[in-house]
């Protein structure tokens, strides 16, 4: 029963629309009426201000990280965790509080592997930092960094359980930015700009 009531925990804080709430709460605006329509933080940093997409950034990347690290306090199961890393991964993706319409993983899922892989996610973190600079596309950063993620992980000799799991987040950020990876082909994909909304 304990573990059941962990997991739904884990499902509504990942579930928590911090990009819906930040710019309701500073800007009086509804994310998902903006630019994308994505309430995540790439939108809110593009739409809304700099700042709030990196406060978004965080807070999401935060409620990734406290289930997953709290829960091999609670049972150190790699498979219990893991199910909680799904479970909060999946709430933010699918938020109950936005119709199950959330954001595309990439700042939880990158709070997930801090607890689970710190220094494999600073690399990964580095990957994404690096190609953003070359490229100016967040989506084509955010499939590369999840796309190597596996691959660290079994450079440094994870357990195969964790490295299937990184396998199935990466398909799942690959999925979420469909959408991004046509545009990037066709050519009409935003770009992160150093002027815009330097507020």
């Amino acid at each position: 029963m304990d573990i059941i009531v962990y997991l739904i925990c884990s499902y509504l804080c990942g579930s928590i629309p911090f990009a819906y709430i930040i710019a309701k709460l500073f800007k009086k605006i509804d994310i998902r009426k903006c630019g994308s329509g994505n309430p995540g933080a790439t939108n809110v940093f593009r739409e809304v201000s700099k700042p709030l997409g990196v406060l978004t950034f965080l807070f999401d990347a935060l409620k990734g990280f406290i289930p997953v690290y709290f829960a091999f306090i609670v049972n150190q199961s790699v498979y219990f965790i893991l199910a909680v890393a799904l479970v909060t991964i999946l709430g933010h993706i699918f938020t109950i509080f936005l119709k199950f319409k959330g954001g595309k993983g990439v700042a939880t899922g990158c709070g997930i592997f801090i607890a689970f892989a710190p220094v494999v996610t600073l690399i990964c973190f580095a990957v994404f930092a690096l190609v953003l600079f070359l490229s100016k596309y967040v989506a084509l950063s955010s499939i590369t960094a999840a796309i190597i993620l596996p691959l660290c992980l079994a450079l440094f000799h994870y357990p195969d359980t964790i490295i299937l799991f990184a396998c199935l987040v990466a398909v799942l950020v690959v999925i979420r930015h469909a959408g991004n990876i046509k545009r990037i082909i066709k050519g009409t994909e935003s770009k992160i700009s150093a002027k815009k909304n330097a507020d």
